[in-house]
């Protein structure tokens, strides 16, 4: 009985050698990233209002990285921070407008870091295509927990979400869920992460919050933390999803401490683009905000912490970096291999992480833009860095020791620089351009993604006035915004027969075409897009081309969704559905279902 007894005791000290031995063998690796939160919004970079003390001592506690640049919008961003590619040359330029959806050729940090064992999850914002095969859980993620689009209430978000008990997609199913948005977030992170240790494998964790992005809903207890201060409604919330934001932080830390999990866990936070609501209280100095080519739209807080790395917390590094550095970088702290051979745009930081003293680093140039347009547009919003200059627009040159605030153009006084900085723009944009034209095609007939739910947010076209969120949707025709009506660009997996399903309003609100719609309860804080009341449209006919096709359909009082059934032929096709009134006004069928292949039957003419 005694010798039992040993022998249980050895193998359970074999076992947590064992645990140990997969443990210190790979870092976990947790990115947080938030939306919209600008480098003057923490306290710690010297915002007078706005308390951050858990972020703040984290990072006191890192290597911060202070001449950080991303793209100054939300998918750009994303784009070149998983890739470690410019993001223009991932197909990935704007926010909308099928430019939003990560070329399905690119790999992510999640493929790489999942070929290396590693247990991957997603929770918040993806922002880089919701459809197959651009969709987080095609992308390397094991685990999937997200919101539609670029944030809650935005047009392929579950209908009438708004920060409070909303819907989210996990791994491509809806679920109901309780609570303040990002509250919601961090406690699917935690399960995420205690879900990996109890499977003893090492982790990434990429926990990119919605907040503090707009509209902006906060707990009444926070946003209430900045009533008397003088401050918009608008910015007493923003601040307010900070300060919620700041105390999930610190039960992120907690629970990495209780779990034992702290040393060996690579923390990063980030944020995506400079500051939406936060610049006229504090900018750190900066000239711009978000979609700004100046610093404040693209300069951004970089902290990485962790202990059992020996970096130097507490450091300061000055050298500029770039979002396309974080992937190479992961990997070689990580000692993962490169498996799928990516050819990044950036480099390692770990000699710059772990440095003593000063050392070589190469003199760099790095770039970035925002263009919010179809076609990216040569030298628009651009600005072409060094550690000291900026190239802005291709004609302003700005010294950055001098004048960090960007005010005194000094283009005229250094024409030889300026000349260099152009051709290195040059170089790049021919290098980066190659693929501008080729959209990002949404797949249908795939057995991965069956049936498909096409939205407007994805639409193609001239039309700058894309109804992007739910109250475009509710308003419909606005005079101001003309036709809403676009196409999108689609890959047809499988020959065969398909049913299309057009709808003015979506699904889950089971309302006819030509109906209004209620508006939808108020919230804390700004005025969510669900307040909006539904503006009715009197369709008459219901129209879809694609690949030949012209087909007209009558839409009666109480139809809901007009189908029609179509053979398609393998391959690329432009799609467009609209409804007419007796006006002959069209506005674009915002929702779209396309289920198939199914058997096929009677093949129809066209």
């Amino acid at each position: 009985m005694k010798q039992t007894f040993i022998i249980a005791v050895r193998l359970y000290l074999l076992s947590l050698l064992f645990i140990s031995s997969l443990a210190n063998a790979s870092p976990n690796i947790i990115l947080v990233m938030t939306d919209d939160q600008g480098y003057g919004d923490l306290s710690l970079h010297g915002n007078p209002i706005l308390k951050t003390p858990n972020l703040d001592k984290l990072g006191r506690e890192s290597v911060r990285l202070t001449n950080y640049h991303v793209a100054p919008t939300c998918a750009p961003t994303r784009a070149g921070l998983l890739t470690g590619r410019w993001n223009n040359r991932t197909g990935v330029w704007h926010t909308i407008m099928g430019r939003s959806m990560l070329r399905d050729n690119e790999k992510t940090l999640a493929d790489l870091l999942q070929a290396n064992g590693y247990k991957t999850g997603l929770v918040g914002k993806w922002h880089l295509g919701d459809n197959y095969p651009y969709r987080p859980h095609d992308r390397g993620f094991d685990v999937a927990i997200y919101h539609g689009a670029g944030g809650l209430g935005q047009t392929p978000d579950h209908w009438n979400n708004a920060y409070f008990d909303d819907v989210l997609i996990n791994n491509g199913h809806k679920k109901q869920r309780e609570g303040f948005i990002t509250d919601v977030l961090f406690d699917d992170a935690l399960s995420f992460i205690a879900k990996s240790q109890e499977e003893r494998r090492p982790f990434f964790l990429y926990l990119s919050t919605n907040a503090p992005h707009g509209p902006m809903h906060a707990p009444d207890e926070y946003a209430a933390l900045y009533k008397d201060q003088g401050l918009s409604v608008k910015t007493q919330h923003f601040y307010g999803m900070i300060a919620n934001l700041d105390d999930n932080i610190k039960r992120l830390r907690d629970f990495l401490t209780e779990r034992e999990l702290a040393d060996n866990t690579i923390l990063i936070f980030t944020t995506d683009n400079g500051t939406s609501a936060g610049d006229k209280v504090f900018n750190a100095g900066m000239r711009g905000k978000k979609n700004s080519e100046y610093d404040g739209g693209h300069r951004v807080p970089f902290f990485i912490h962790w202990p059992e790395g020996k970096l130097h917390h507490g450091k300061q590094i000055k050298d500029i970096t770039s979002m396309v550095d974080i992937v190479p970088t992961i990997l070689e702290l990580t000692q993962s291999q490169n498996t799928y051979n990516v050819i990044f745009d950036g480099l390692s930081l770990k000699p710059l992480l772990t440095r003593t003293q000063p050392q070589h680093w190469p003199e760099r140039i790095i770039f970035t833009d925002s263009q919010r347009v179809l076609n990216p547009i040569k030298w628009r919003k651009s600005a072409v860095m060094t550690n000291k200059w900026r190239l802005i627009n291709g004609v302003e040159l700005y010294n950055m020791e001098d004048d960090p605030a960007q005010t005194n153009n000094v283009a005229s006084l250094h024409g030889n620089l300026v000349k260099k900085l152009r051709v290195a723009y040059e170089h790049w944009w021919q290098d980066v351009s190659e693929n501008f034209t080729q959209p990002a095609q949404i797949a249908i007939g795939s057995p991965k993604a069956n049936p498909v739910l096409l939205t407007s947010h994805d639409w193609l076209g001239n039309n700058e006035k894309v109804p992007w969120n739910q109250q475009h949707i509710r308003q419909a025709l606005r005079e101001e915004d003309g036709v809403h009506k676009g196409y999108w660009a689609i890959n047809v997996v499988n020959s065969g027969r398909y049913k299309f399903s057009m709808r003015r309003w979506p699904e889950e609100t089971d309302t006819p075409i030509r109906s209004a719609l209620v508006a939808g309860d108020n919230s804390t804080g700004q005025r969510a897009f669900r307040e909006q009341k539904g503006i009715p449209f009197d369709a008459i006919s219901a129209h879809l081309n694609i690949a030949g096709y012209q087909l007209i359909k009558p839409v009666s009082k109480m139809d809901k969704s007009i189908e029609f059934d179509l053979e398609l032929e393998k391959g690329s096709w432009d799609l467009n559905a609209f409804f007419t009134n007796k006006k002959q006004q069209q506005l674009g069928s915002y929702y779209v279902h396309i289920t198939g292949p199914v058997p096929p039957a009677i093949k129809m003419e066209h």
